[in-house]
Formats: structure tokens, C-alpha cells, sequence
């Protein structure tokens, strides 16, 4: 059996996105190790296929070198192979300290030297499961879906923890890391909670927190705030046990992807041509593709954290009705 390291993005939707990978890798005959940051780690804990995760001590932003190369000591000798799946030369540097033989990653940031497998950056934008599962060496298939998996048990305790019961509530995912450009008005998912059967629970980081307050605030009691007060694991959790899920493209739109649950995930500057929630039990609301739509967002996708036009049509004309009727298509 081959020992393999994985270096895993920095981002949650990336790392859903890389299970497909994971799952190849393991059904080939390869132990997996997944080396990730300590806000990616849950996303591998949900994954069976993989054996273990280390936390990476890495800060965001800046090389490092010496808590890389104290990282890197330990894994002599251990690994016979590294996937490194972001396209940062920090990323690729630990492998190659290691002197793990085969090292694998798509060339960027002249790390030429640090892989011995390279494939080349596609020019154009393909779907982030085919990119990723190219580094397999086989070509992505079109039906692959990331997939996630909790033990009951852990479902159970954590929504015993937040007070919630499944199945009875909704879970709105405001936020999005990018920018506003991936927002839906905090008012229109006040509007949209006070339309449902149901309470909606709010998810996201500490620094969303005020947005989601907003939210609760014109949800005028249908909301419960938790933006802030779970952690990742437990958000994962109350996902998966959610009536449905409704968020931008966001880093928990895969997430509920990957559970398979119900959902509406609203795109503006992005498109979803490019980040779909991989799920056949989800919906997708972009004006973009509405020829009904008038005049035509012609400006869409911009793929900008901010509308360089300044109205954001994309997000603030999608309707609570619209998003509604979505949900109970």
C-alpha cells in the first residue's frame, strides 16, 4: 500500500471539492494523510477515506520556512507520494523539505523544481472537481459528486448542543468570503425567513455575525443566530440534519452539496457554470440564465468581490418569492 500525503486548500469549497480525489486515491490502494489548516481540517474528518489529518500551525499568508521545514522532519521517510493540491509555492515546499519521492501539483509560482510530476494550469476554467481529480492522473468524470459523511452519533450530540431537532429547521448560509458581490441582501433573507414554515438557523463565521444579526433582526423572531457560536464541525452537523439549505456561493454551499440535502444557492458575480453545488437536490438561482430578465445582465459573471458597476442587480433583484419557489420545486 502507498502512504500518501495530501496539502489541502486553504478554502472549504476547494477541499469539498477535492473528495472525488480522495475517493480515487483510496480505491486504488492508498493510504491517505491529509495535511490541511486547522479551519480545513473538519471538511477531511468527513471524508472515510481518509486516515488521518494534521493540522497544519501555519498562519494565512507568508512563507514560513522554518515551521515548514520543523513540519517537514517529521514526515521523513513516511510518505511515498504528495498530492499538492493548491498552486502556491509555500504548498509544494513541505513535500519537497520532506524528500517525499513523488510529488505531484500543477505548475504556478516557478515551483518546477519542488514537483516531479507536473500537469499544466488549464487555460480555460474547468469544473474544480475535474481539476482536481486530474492530479490522479485520470481524467475527471463528469458524474462525480463530493460527498461527505458524519456519524450519526456526532449528529446527534451537536444538535443536542444547539438545541435543534432534525429535520426542523432551515439553514441560511449568508455569508460568502469573497465579497458582497456573492451576497444576497441580508433583507431579502429576512424577508425570505419570515415566509418559511419553519425556523431558520444562521450559520457563519464570528465576522459574520453582524450581517446574521441583521438578518434575525428583520426576520423578526424566525431566525436563530449561531454565526459565531458553533464550531465548524457542529455547523457541518446542523447541515446535514437541515430541512433544506439556502446561501450564496459560498464555502457551505458545497458543504450542503456534499450531504445531499435540499437546496437554494443564490450566484451574482460568480457563475455557477464554474462552481455548481454538485447535488441533484439542489436548486440554482442566477438572473443570468432568466431570458425573462429585463434589460439582460450582460455584465454577469464578473467573478469581482465588489460590482464594478455599483448596483449589484445580480443579487438585490432576486426576489424571496423567486427563492421560495425554488425551494419548493
Amino acid at each position: 500500500m502507498t502512504d500518501s500525503l495530501v496539502i489541502a486548500p486553504q478554502w472549504i469549497g476547494d477541499a469539498v471539492m477535492t473528495e472525488p480525489l480522495l475517493r480515487r486515491l483510496h480505491a486504488r490502494g492508498e493510504k491517505l494523510t491529509v495535511g490541511a489548516l486547522p479551519w480545513v481540517a473538519p471538511v477531511y474528518r468527513a471524508m472515510p477515506q481518509v486516515g488521518e489529518v494534521i493540522e497544519f500551525p501555519f498562519q494565512h499568508g507568508g512563507l514560513q520556512f522554518k515551521a515548514r521545514r520543523s513540519m517537514a522532519r517529521r514526515f521523513e521517510g513516511r510518505f511515498d507520494t504528495a498530492y499538492v493540491l493548491p498552486n502556491s509555492i509555500k504548498s509544494a515546499l513541505l513535500p519537497f523539505l520532506a524528500s517525499i519521492p513523488r510529488r505531484v501539483g500543477y505548475l504556478g509560482e516557478a515551483r518546477v523544481g519542488l514537483l516531479t510530476h507536473r500537469l499544466k494550469n488549464p487555460r480555460d476554467k474547468p469544473p474544480m472537481v475535474a481539476f482536481y481529480s486530474a492530479l490522479s492522473g485520470e481524467p475527471g468524470l463528469a458524474t462525480d459528486r463530493p460527498c461527505l459523511t458524519l456519524a450519526s452519533g456526532e449528529v446527534d450530540a451537536a444538535l443536542l448542543a444547539l438545541g435543534l431537532t432534525r429535520g426542523g429547521y432551515y439553514v441560511f448560509a449568508p455569508g460568502a468570503e469573497y465579497g458582497p458581490a456573492k451576497r444576497w441582501p441580508a433583507t431579502s433573507f429576512a424577508q425570505l425567513a419570515r415566509t418559511l414554515e419553519g425556523p431558520a438557523v444562521l450559520l457563519g463565521t464570528a465576522k459574520e455575525a453582524e450581517l446574521c444579526e441583521q438578518i434575525s433582526v428583520g426576520a423578526r423572531g424566525h431566525c436563530l443566530n449561531l454565526a459565531g457560536k458553533t464550531s465548524l464541525a457542529q455547523a457541518f452537523a446542523a447541515i446535514s440534519a437541515a430541512k433544506a439549505v439556502i446561501s450564496n456561493d459560498s464555502g457551505l454551499m458545497h458543504v450542503a452539496a456534499a450531504f445531499g440535502v435540499p437546496q437554494v444557492a443564490v450566484f451574482g458575480s460568480s457563475s455557477p457554470l464554474h462552481t455548481p453545488p454538485l447535488n441533484d437536490r439542489a436548486s440554482v438561482v442566477w438572473l443570468k440564465n432568466d431570458a425573462a430578465y429585463q434589460p439582460p445582465l450582460d455584465c454577469a459573471p464578473c467573478f469581482e468581490r465588489e460590482c464594478p458597476l455599483g448596483h449589484t442587480r445580480c443579487l438585490k433583484d432576486v426576489t424571496a418569492d423567486r427563492v421560495l419557489a425554488a425551494l419548493e420545486h
